[in-house]
């Protein structure tokens, strides 16, 4: 009986925090952009303000959450996060996992899917922080690598998608996070994301939330360092990788995605065997 009261709970407590992150990214695109497009005449500047707010947006938005008993929320070895210019790599088990992480990093910028920039309440946080989007090839990689080295977190879900399940199985890796770390010379930081119940998984509407309240865990792992892949051509090439072939760099990209898809996976499992 008090299993299932929670579960109607977590429903409509879930319900209520979809409308409100449905105000914000209105507010993001009606208010706060336009407040600032008069006040900041610098694009970067501007996108600078805009991602400030909504880090403490999404924030308040996690906490929001936690409190109405959608489920709980851990962070472990946060400090590892207190550096400029991360390029961050995820599993994506749920769809809160972006908001999760955007509260978590200040100074932040995402590789976003070209249909948030459509969709009606996403267009707007998109739009304003200058997001990139992941429709864009050799452009991606570029901005990926540009806006690492100017001390932004990039914040990359290597899948592109949520992931099948929630315990190990994960969706096709793409090779995007592994070609900026490549060619920008830039070593990858993990946040392995579990969860003991599957919630807003891939197929799952808001309403089908699980009979016990989810736990989330969001560990950020040591840095992977690129230097392993790239060997002597990595000091050959001066770090940037620049002056590499095409099929050298594909043929690392690809041994460090089918790593880093492992590296998740073995991460997953462990936690889901430790009952996290």
């Amino acid at each position: 009986m008090l299993n299932g009261l929670g579960r109607l709970w977590r429903i409509a407590a879930t319900g209520f925090c979809f409308v409100v992150f449905g105000f914000l990214g209105l507010l993001v695109l009606c208010v706060f952009f336009p407040i600032c497009s008069l006040f900041y005449r610098d694009t970067r500047k501007k996108q600078s303000v805009i991602r400030s707010i909504m880090h403490y947006s999404m924030a308040g938005f996690s906490r929001l959450m936690v409190l109405c008993g959608c489920f709980s929320l851990e962070v472990r070895n946060r400090e590892k996060l207190n550096r400029n210019g991360l390029l961050i790599v995820a599993n994506h088990p749920s769809l809160i996992d972006v908001v999760l992480l955007i509260g978590l990093v200040r100074r932040m910028n995402c590789v976003v899917k070209a249909s948030l920039k459509t969709n009606l309440f996403t267009r707007g946080p998109v739009k304003a922080g200058g997001f990139i989007v992941n429709s864009d090839g050799p452009g991606l990689i570029n901005d990926g690598i540009a806006s690492v080295r100017a001390g932004d977190h990039l914040i990359i879900f290597p899948e592109g998608t949520r992931s099948l399940r929630h315990d190990g199985e994960l969706s096709t890796m793409k090779r995007g996070a592994a070609n900026i770390a490549l060619r920008g010379g830039i070593d990858l930081t993990p946040v392995l994301i579990t969860t003991t119940e599957s919630m807003l998984g891939k197929g799952q509407s808001w309403y089908q939330v699980p009979r016990r309240r989810p736990h989330f865990v969001l560990t950020v792992m040591d840095d992977i360092p690129v230097s392993r892949y790239l060997g002597d051509a990595f000091s050959e090439r001066e770090g940037d990788g620049a002056s590499g072939t095409a099929g050298f760099f594909n043929l690392k990209a690809r041994a460090l995605t089918q790593d880093l898809g492992t590296f998740f996976v073995d991460g997953i499992r462990c936690a889901q065997a430790s009952k996290i």
